[in-house]
């Protein structure tokens, strides 16, 4: 067994004796901390988490707070907000959406009958409703952010160690707009399926191959999501 096995199976072996729970959807989390304990050696990782949606459930940050760490939390539907004030008030929590138009101040929310799927997408809240499965509910205005002048404000002298995105069709276009050349940032997790109908699904190249431009290599994939880690580091 080489050393990389060895100090795998003693992490995962850890996690399933009950010293380590998982809040991710499909166990994101435990393999991030992986990642960013056991390979990259940072003791204490910043985090932001964009479409945060739950404090803990489906939740790819919850596992660090919980460590006694803290991060930025960006979540646009004022009454899944509320939770995060209540249940991680710790983070610096936002009630507000990440704009992908330079000049937009606000837009439509689209929030969905499954709150998991609230997104500012005219186009995706369109596809989900006519699935019939899934319903768009309510529609609100809400305040956007820009992504650089948020990283500019709080990791323009140090790493983000992890950012979470899961926006729902619009995780590249916040990704774009990021200035990678400015920013460090180490591990990303998003969200790379996309449901056409039913339980029918395929991936987004686009995303990886955006995300292989700027020197980042896919270091693990959960089918749903896939973690990202800068290639140099």
């Amino acid at each position: 067994m080489t050393l990389f096995e060895k100090i795998y199976c003693k992490f995962f072996d850890r996690a399933y004796m009950g010293q380590k729970v998982s809040y991710s959807q499909c166990g994101e989390d435990l393999i991030v901390d992986f990642l960013l304990t056991w390979i990259l050696k940072i003791e204490k990782p910043t985090y932001m988490d964009i479409g945060a949606h739950h404090p803990w459930s489906m939740n790819n940050t919850m596992l660090f707070y919980k460590r006694g760490l803290t991060g930025i939390n960006i979540e646009p539907d004022p009454a899944l907000f509320a939770n995060f004030l209540k249940y991680r008030n710790k983070d610096i929590n936002i009630n507000k959406g990440i704009g992908i138009h330079q000049k937009r101040e606000v837009a439509d929310f689209y929030i969905m009958s499954y709150p998991a799927l609230n997104t500012f997408s005219k186009e995706e809240a369109e596809k989900i409703d006519a699935a019939g499965n899934v319903k768009i509910d309510t529609i609100k205005q809400v305040e956007l952010i820009n992504i650089n002048e948020l990283l500019s404000k709080h990791y323009s002298n140090r790493a983000l160690d992890f950012l979470s995105i899961d926006v729902e069709g619009l995780d590249l276009g916040i990704l774009k707009n990021i200035e990678f050349e400015k920013f460090k940032i180490n591990v990303i997790c998003v969200e790379t399926v996309e449901y056409l109908n039913g339980n029918n699904a395929e991936k987004k190249n686009s995303i990886k191959e955006f995300l292989f431009s700027k020197g980042y290599k896919a270091y693990a994939d959960t089918s749903i999501n896939t973690i990202f880690v800068k290639d140099n580091i």
